[in-house]
């Protein structure tokens, strides 16, 4: 897959109306003319190529040779037969059909919704989509997405998309996680996240809701719950001792942590934390955080120093990336928006939304004033005219100025980057980064008041 961005630019996208066949036009960028490429499924249910064509003078003139091969294949071919490929495995991952044998009791409530609610669709049509393509490395991997491991391995999946939107070839494996490559780059992600603590002082969660309350979690519990589950990834070893950068695969690569929080999920009147702690892991990997003030009209900002957080008695060290082993670890990634809504507004844009629902996004995205202390509030409905959304728009790439092997820039092109340099912290930033959202379901209901089964909200 990866090299194809390298030799092709895609134009049009064209599929018959029951979008069994699809196909692509795109010029070819070595010898500046243009070609089609038809897919139909594979075995296992993925879109894989079958007919191509190619070295054709015009954009017009492969448009409409694909569009004919489209409908002779619709009306003549044996779809199931032409789409053998010869490399299926025996049979695809399903990720949403609950395992034989598991009682309802045992399946995650998130699952539940995912699965049994209509406002949930999008999100089951994308991740229909995605299942067949997942290697079956981890045996647990299905049961745990349906039982009791259901933020954890939608964050995976959430990754393995945004990798792959990337034009990356993607390997899932173990330990660690994933292995991303494509031509001339290549690098090793471990995934990990926020749970809720259920012992220690980290049980007694504060549930801040004055602006003072905040401002001390994001200051010290915060900081301390990205620390456990960074350096619980940085100090593993396995059973032959050795740590995520040495494993094979791995080794030699630069190697990066993913990381989610979903310690505390959204309820009745408050936001999920995921939507406001991500100030609390710069802070954290840094060792300083920053103060600000407006003066004649001016953004100054001064740094502070930080040595430690402190909660109830638990302290711990700031700053990951000075810690012992962490120049091992190339960056860290984090992202807001693993999450259920996410698979929602991307299957939308696919054109997976049911029939009287809307989706309305409300959230904050990066405001390039240079005065600017806050970013830019914005409401749309997904899916209208103009409005567009990628996997990776809140994807940050927080780069560690001590790591012996760096990320190379280009890995995440204009995604949010930062680096730590000359004691100031550099943001390159693209026009499109959003800092954190949530999304309403609005389902319509009958003139007569009547609620449907499963309403949305």
């Amino acid at each position: 897959m990866s090299p194809t961005e390298l030799v092709a630019d895609e134009l049009s996208y064209w599929s018959d109306l029951d979008e069994n066949v699809i196909g692509v036009v795109f010029r070819d960028r070595v010898d500046d003319d243009f070609g089609w490429a038809l897919m139909v499924r594979d075995r296992l249910g993925r879109f894989r190529g079958v007919h191509l064509d190619v070295s054709i003078v015009s954009e017009r003139r492969a448009e409409a040779g694909l569009r004919v091969k489209i409908a002779e294949v619709s009306r003549l071919a044996d779809l199931a037969e032409l789409g053998i490929q010869g490399d299926e495995t025996n049979a695809p991952v399903d990720l949403l059909t609950p395992i034989p044998g598991t009682r309802p009791d045992q399946l995650h409530p998130y699952f539940i919704e995912l699965i049994e609610r209509s406002g949930r669709a999008p999100a089951r049509a994308v991740l229909r989509e995605i299942g067949p393509w997942l290697t079956a490395a981890d045996p647990h991997f299905v049961r745990e997405f349906q039982r009791h491991q259901f933020d954890q391995r939608l964050w995976e999946l959430y990754l393995w998309a945004t990798f792959r939107e990337g034009g990356y070839d993607v390997a899932h494996g173990e330990a660690p996680d994933f292995l991303v490559s494509a031509p001339g780059v290549a690098f090793a992600v471990e995934a990990t996240t926020v749970a809720p603590s259920k012992d220690g002082v980290l049980a007694d969660h504060p549930n801040p809701k004055t602006p003072e309350e905040i401002t001390a979690f994001l200051a010290d519990y915060m900081p301390i719950k990205y620390g456990n589950s960074l350096t619980n990834k940085l100090k593993r070893r396995s059973a032959s001792g050795k740590a995520y950068w040495d494993e094979e695969g791995a080794s030699g690569l630069p190697f990066v942590i993913a990381v989610a929080d979903f310690h505390k999920p959204a309820s009745d009147g408050d936001l999920g934390s995921m939507t406001y702690t991500q100030s609390a892991i710069w802070a954290y990997l840094y060792g300083f955080t920053a103060d600000w003030e407006m003066v004649d009209g001016q953004l100054v900002i001064t740094n502070r120093d930080l040595a430690s957080h402190t909660f109830k008695g638990k302290t711990i060290e700031s700053g990951f990336f000075s810690l012992p082993d962490s120049e091992n670890v190339s960056a860290v990634i984090f992202s807001n928006a693993g999450t259920l809504a996410k698979f929602d507004r991307i299957g939308v844009l696919a054109g997976y939304a049911p029939a009287k629902h809307h989706y309305i996004r409300t959230g904050i995205r990066y405001n390039p004033d240079p005065n600017a202390s806050e970013g830019t509030r914005f409401t749309e409905e997904v899916g209208k005219e103009g409005y567009s959304e990628g996997w990776a728009d809140e994807l940050q790439v927080f780069h560690n100025p001590k790591a012996v092997r760096s990320l190379p820039r280009e890995c995440f092109g204009p995604l949010s980057q930062h680096y730590f340099e000359d004691g100031q912290m550099v943001t390159y930033c693209g026009t499109n980064t959003v800092i954190s959202s949530f999304t309403m379901i609005i389902q319509e209901i009958e003139s007569d008041g009547n609620m449907p089964n499963n309403p949305s909200s």
